[in-house]
């Protein structure tokens, strides 16, 4: 029994009907939200009356649909009890999750998509479409009609995943010819997806429907993937996939031999021979291969030229780098290899460093080149390659061409057009990049200049108390001369050391440099305030839209029957050219500003060897002065060892009547000491003496308790003095 026609309008229960989402041969999808739980649901029903083959052709696959659980196929749900009614036909509605970006069909239909997808998303149609195929094979499941309509995209995990959607329209050559098909017919919808998706346009005489192109491609080539039809009717056949395209030249050639694979006119051929251990055929192994490659895109931020490497197995990036060299012509010691943050490459590690994980193309994650060996850039930049029909219409705006033919023709010059906005806005991440590699510098400076000042300052500090206290100490050397402890070269020694420090306060200051970093400083802080150093891209933007403007009036003039009329691309033309204009301009300021960033980069590098051996002399500087406080240690203690050996023997001689002759004819003097001793002064052990400092510890705990009793038999104040001085200059040291 037939149910009532379906309003649209209508709700049911707590479902409420939100909009039609898609319409097929025989169905149609509808968008279901609960009112209080806020669930979304894909309805499908089917609008014809369908035979009884087809009836229970739908019942079966609605059962098979409830079986299949894969990321990458709509997962089918139970129907509500609310919304059964709306079934027609008496035929069971079909329940599914909703997938709220839409399908793939709209996302080429982007005007900036007119000449295919950016390879970071023909990669993840790969990856996503190409899994769920797999799935349904393996399975014993034929999906029959794969295209861009039945694609759609849903967010997983902040990710955007491609899910396989259910139709039963047929587009393989055998399908609409009404023969035997197997899980090939699916190997030919997926290279035409995959063409399209990568070109924007349909391999095979695109303007034509299969039933009109079918006798004309019939007899292609084995490896030909593509036939375009030119205006006197001829029909030509290429193996290779056309330009423009945003595909890199290392993913390029795989492609192609995916899609010759794929696209082979004979069921049986196509695909490839099936690997007995694998179970998969040729085409998905190479598939497999393209998407496990790891591939680094290298932007030449001398000649705005992108590069792409394909890594071997655990690469040394030394090993990329001969390669870039090989390409760029820029020697390994040269290159410097930043990431988007301005790390640069860390030589260590793998070349896949610079591989992140996922399927990523250049237009998603690129390293930037750099040349040290210069400073300014200044080109010739490598130009975005225009389009051989974008330059007919270049060359003369006012050419008449039929709206089929100018529809295409203007699609790959708003492709043109926004590839020279992106072209900039890679170079203007490079130019930021190089930025934030100089802040980094910049940071790394300003450790070491700090570093620097802090031993400048302690240096000044020890050669301050060391002069002052080596004054004092020669003042009340002199004053105690006349009781006879006294040492001509150890006050030679003490004068030297005088000198010695005056010359190493030139060693301590450091305030040309300071002044140069500050400077610098300065120079980094207006560069970063600088208009150039933000996307300049707006004018670029706008031509963009302009173009983008032109491209839909096109669109709508084609759709128009009988729409036959011919007209010139002067409007345009005029885009183009003023885009070009606009990107040179953008570009000069762009390279002007980063030439100047480089030349503050290497301001600073030629500042780390200045600092480097500053504070090397800094750091001689203040050992010497340390040996030289040792050395005068060991003189004061030999000085005092002198004391309280002459104190122990005027001792002696005041106990014997014969000491006040004694006392008066011996001398506190080298002279006194008998020739067969030296005096201690002259036996010290050298600088180089390793064990003089712990050796001096221990002979000075020998002589302290002497020195202490000395202290309080000394009447004298100024042989205090000097024991007074030598202790506070140990302490401060």
């Amino acid at each position: 029994m037939e149910r009532p026609p379906f309003r649209q309008n209508q709700n049911l229960g707590d479902w409420e009907l939100k909009e039609r989402l898609g319409m097929g041969g025989f169905a149609h999808v509808y968008l279901y939200q609960h009112m209080q739980t806020h669930e979304k649901l894909a309805i499908k029903m089917c609008r014809l009356e369908l035979t009884p083959r087809n009836r229970d052709r739908w019942g079966r696959e609605i059962q098979i649909m409830k079986k299949l659980n894969h990321i990458n196929i709509v997962t089918a749900q139970e129907v509500p009890e609310e919304v059964e009614p709306i079934a027609l036909n008496d035929l069971p509605l079909l329940a599914m999750e909703y997938c709220s970006r839409g399908d793939l069909r709209k996302v080429l239909s982007k005007p900036e998509n007119c000449c295919g997808l950016k390879e970071s998303e023909v990669l993840s149609l790969l990856n996503d479409v190409g899994s769920g195929i797999q799935y349904l094979h393996e399975n014993k499941i034929i999906h029959r009609d794969l295209k861009p309509e039945n694609i759609v995209l849903q967010d997983i995990n902040g990710k955007v995943n491609q899910l396989l959607f259910p139709f039963f329209d047929c587009s393989a050559p055998e399908l609409f010819e009404n023969k035997p098909y197997t899980v090939t017919v699916d190997y030919w919808s997926f290279g035409t997806m995959i063409f399209e998706c990568s070109c924007g346009f349909r391999p095979f005489l695109h303007n034509l429907q299969p039933v009109q192109w079918a006798s004309k491609v019939r007899n292609k080539g084995p490896k030909d993937i593509m036939a375009v039809e030119e205006l006197n009717g001829e029909v030509k056949f290429s193996t290779h996939l056309p330009y423009p395209n945003n595909l890199s030249r290392t993913l390029l050639e795989p492609m192609e031999a995916l899609l010759q694979l794929m696209l082979k006119w004979d069921p049986v051929h196509r695909g490839g021979q099936v690997n007995h251990e694998t179970k998969k055929p040729l085409c998905f192994e190479l598939l497999d291969q393209i998407l496990i490659m790891k591939v680094v895109h290298i932007l030449n931020m001398t000649t705005a030229q992108v590069h792409s490497f394909q890594l071997t197995p655990d690469e040394s990036l030394h090993s990329l780098q001969k390669r870039i060299e090989a390409e760029t012509k820029i020697e390994v010691v040269n290159q410097e290899l930043l990431q988007e943050t301005g790390v640069s490459l860390d030589p260590r590690k793998p070349a896949a460093q610079c591989v992140l994980d996922g399927v990523r193309g250049w237009d998603s994650y690129i390293v930037y080149l750099f040349d040290k060996s210069i400073t300014k850039y200044t080109g010739p930049f490598s130009a975005r390659r225009l389009p051989e029909k974008v330059n007919t219409i270049v060359q003369d705006a006012k050419t008449q061409l039929p709206l089929v033919v100018m529809k295409k023709v203007w699609g790959e010059a708003v492709s043109y057009i926004c590839g020279l906005k992106d072209d900039y806005s890679r170079l203007f991440q490079g130019q930021r990049a190089a930025m934030l590699s100089l802040l980094r510098y910049n940071t790394n400076l300003t450790r070491c200049k700090n570093s620097m000042f802090g031993f400048s300052q302690q240096l000044k500090a020890k050669l301050d108390f060391f002069k002052s206290s080596i004054q004092y100490d020669l003042e009340k050397y002199s004053d105690q001369m006349h009781y006879g402890i006294s040492s001509e070269k150890m006050l030679k020694a003490w004068q030297e050391n005088e000198e010695r420090a005056a010359a190493f306060a030139q060693v301590a200051e450091v305030s040309h440099l300071d002044d140069e970093i500050m400077a610098l400083h300065s120079e980094i802080v207006e560069l970063q305030r600088s208009p150039y150093a933000r996307r300049q891209g707006d004018k670029m933007e706008q031509l963009e839209e302009k173009a983008i403007e032109l491209y839909k009036q096109l669109k709508m003039k084609c759709k128009v029957p009988d729409s036959d009329v011919s007209c010139d691309s002067s409007e345009m033309v005029k885009a183009i050219i003023q885009t070009v204009q606009n990107q040179d301009k953008v570009l000069k300021d762009l390279f002007t500003h980063l030439s100047k960033i480089l030349i503050s980069k290497q301001k600073i590098i030629d500042l780390f060897p200045r600092i480097d051996k500053t504070l090397e002399n800094i750091k001689d500087a203040d050992n010497t002065v340390m040996q030289m406080q040792i050395k005068r240690q060991r003189e004061f203690w030999h000085l005092l060892k002198i004391a309280c050996a002459q104190n122990s023997s005027r001792s002696s001689i005041a106990a014997s009547p014969e000491s006040s002759n004694l006392l008066q004819v011996s001398q506190w003097s080298q002279s006194a000491q008998p020739v067969s001793s030296p005096h201690p002064l002259t036996s010290l052990p050298g600088p180089n003496d390793s064990d003089a400092a712990p050796r001096l510890l221990q002979e000075n705990q020998k002589y302290l308790s002497q020195l202490t009793s000395l202290m309080q038999e000394a009447a004298d104040e100024q042989a205090n003095s000097i024991v007074v001085s030598l202790l506070l200059f140990i302490c401060c040291f």
